[in-house]
Order: C-alpha cells, then structure tokens, then sequence
C-alpha cells in the first residue's frame, strides 16, 4: 500500500496528471450533482494558531494553510476525479465532518487564553455552522481534540454546546449537550468528543474527559438505529487501535484513551452495521479494520478511517478524506498537498469496504 507521504515524494508539486481536476481558483468547476448516497468529507487538526508575540492576530502560515484548505473543499465537488481512483466528478457533500483539534491552544490557560480566542473566532469565521454562513458552503460538524479542551472545560467545548443548539438537522443531542448525532442520506452519524467511555465497572480517573459520551451512543444508537440494520458513522479525535489492550500498570495514567473504554465501545457497536469510525490526533493517514485489537491488518471488523492532518501550520504536507456510502459499500479517497495547499492532488488509491448485512 502507497502512503500518502511516499506518494507527495514522489510527484511533482501539483501534477495536473494526478490532480482531482486542473483548475486554478478563478475558475468555476460544474456543477455539483446532488448525491445519491451519504457523501462527506472528513478534516482533522486544522490546529488554528495565534501568533504568540500578538496574540489577537493569527500566525501568517496557520492562516494561510487554513484560508486555503477550505478554498479546497469549496471548490472540489464537481470537479473530475482522476482515474486512479474511479473518475467522474466529486459530488456535492452533505457536509464536512472535523476530527477535532480545530485550534492549537485551547487547552491552555492564563495569558495564552487570548490565543484561544484568536484562534476560535479565526475557526468559526472560516468553517461557519450550516452551510454558507462562513466562509465553507458546507455544513460543518466537529468534535473536540486534546488541543481544544482535554477535561472538557474550556471555551472551545462551551462553543460546541452553544452551536449544538443552533446546529441544524441534529437528531438527538446530549444531556451535557456536547455530544450528539444526525442522519445523512440514510447514514446515521455520531460525535462523541475526544474519546468514548467511561465504562462504569472502571472507576479509575482517565487522562482525558470522557463526558459520558459512552452512555450517550449506546442510547442513541438503541433509540435512532436500533434493528434497523442502517449504516452509522461514528466521530472521535483519539485513535483507538494502539490503546485496544491493557498496558502496564505504570502506564495506565498515562494512557490518552483507557482500554476498557476502548473495549466497552468496541462492544457497543457489534450489533450495528457500522459503516466507518472516524479519528484523526495522529498526523498521519491509516485505513484499516479495526476488530477489537490493536492489530491494524485484520481481516474483518468495522472499517476505520483516521485521517491526516489538514492544516496544521507545522507541515506544508496535509490531506484529507472523501467519502461515500451506498447501501453496499464504503469508498474512501484522499485529497492532499505538500505546499501547503498552493496546489492539491489525490492520492492514486481507493479504499473500499463491503457494507454486506
């Protein structure tokens, strides 16, 4: 399997032999048809940074980077993908799903909390809420990251609440009101914040915040899915795999997600057709089934997509992901970038997933 970074090493800054469309942005793509499955794409760790000699202005290249990206997803849909990955043109997503870490200091404190709020505002400005009301045409939803509150107490997760309320289309939300969930074209979705648990047999105190999260998606998926056999997505920051089994007892508090919660989630979705799980934290893009374990080459178990950074002001190299679902089938694409995306290209890969019953 090609990764992402060998294939960026490999290719000529913005090959128009590779890219999803040969445009520039003074163009205007085709029209976008509208999609006959769930279509969405997935950001994670856009990392939004202040400038830290003046904190109520942003850092130049987060700036940049960012400004650019949504430029990016504004533009793709309609455009012709490439060959390698199938062809025929981008369709209209219903939204983009962000994996968390939106800004790079919210889980800071004292005078870097003006950071923050640069940070945040500069976020909500770009990414708006429904569709149109910022820059980005598309509706957004986010989940918290380690970077924007990792005990959930910061103004980046009371935002959250407070656009959970004006957030339209939900289905059903929390009662902390942080958590919630909706449906897209038959695909039943879940945030569920920077981690999932807590598994209530396990009382020992987890690095970071669950926020009941846990209890939420088993009620909500009781209540919204049910027998019904629909495909559900569900939305974390914290990669899972690594933390599927038990470390060391001296390790455990150092342990971003505790493996019984790992576990306890893991067992809350075997009797639901589970059409992705979705993180990104890592900076780096791996696709895998995930059976429970910490083995990344399984054969069976639920598809897992955890994707790259897409605008962190620390690397000219992003991505992000595409994806599809029909009744049958999973289809997952990668869009990247290694100028910072001054130009952009996809990757020469399709993932695919069966979605048999």
């Amino acid at each position: 399997m090609i990764t992402r970074r060998d294939f960026l090493r490999h290719t000529a800054t913005g090959a128009a032999a590779l890219a999803c469309a040969p445009f520039s942005f003074g163009q205007n793509p085709a029209p976008a048809a509208a999609p006959t499955v769930s279509s969405f794409f997935i950001v994670g760790d856009t990392h939004y940074c202040a400038d830290s000699d003046e904190m109520t202005k942003m850092d130049d290249v987060s700036a940049g980077y960012n400004t650019r990206l949504v430029e990016w997803l504004n533009r793709l849909p309609g455009t012709e993908r490439s060959a390698e990955i199938g062809g025929g043109p981008v369709p209209a997503p219903q939204g983009v799903i962000h994996a968390g870490d939106l800004i790079h200091n919210g889980d800071k404190t004292g005078a870097n909390l003006k950071m923050a709020e640069t940070e945040l505002a500069a976020f909500l400005s770009e990414w708006g809420l429904n569709g149109g009301d910022g820059k980005l045409r598309w509706p957004v939803r986010e989940v918290h990251g380690n970077h924007d509150a990792p005990h959930g107490d910061t103004l980046v997760v009371d935002e959250i609440k407070d656009r959970n309320a004006r957030r339209a289309g939900l289905a059903n939300v929390s009662a902390n009101g942080l958590h919630y969930s909706w449906d897209w074209a038959g695909v039943h979705c879940v945030a569920l914040g920077i981690v999932v648990g807590s598994a209530p047999e396990v009382t020992r105190k987890r690095r970071y915040a669950p926020l009941d999260s846990l209890a939420f998606l088993q009620d909500d998926l009781a209540k919204h899915v049910g027998n019904s056999g629909r495909p559900v997505v569900l939305v974390h920051h914290v990669d899972v795999a690594r933390y599927s089994a038990a470390p060391p007892d001296e390790k455990l508090a150092q342990q971003e997600w505790d493996y019984a919660d790992v576990h306890a989630y893991h067992e809350a979705l075997k009797n639901y057709r589970v059409a992705a799980a979705i993180c990104g934290h890592t900076h780096a893009r791996n696709i895998f089934r995930w059976d429970g374990t910490k083995n990344t080459r399984a054969a069976t178990g639920l598809p897992f997509l955890n994707t790259d950074n897409a605008g962190h002001f620390n690397s000219e190299t992003q991505a992000f992901l595409h994806v599809e679902i029909t009744d049958a089938e999973v289809r997952v694409s990668e869009f990247a970038t290694k100028d910072g995306w001054k130009s952009g290209a996809c990757t020469p890969q399709l993932w695919k997933f069966s979605l048999a019953s």
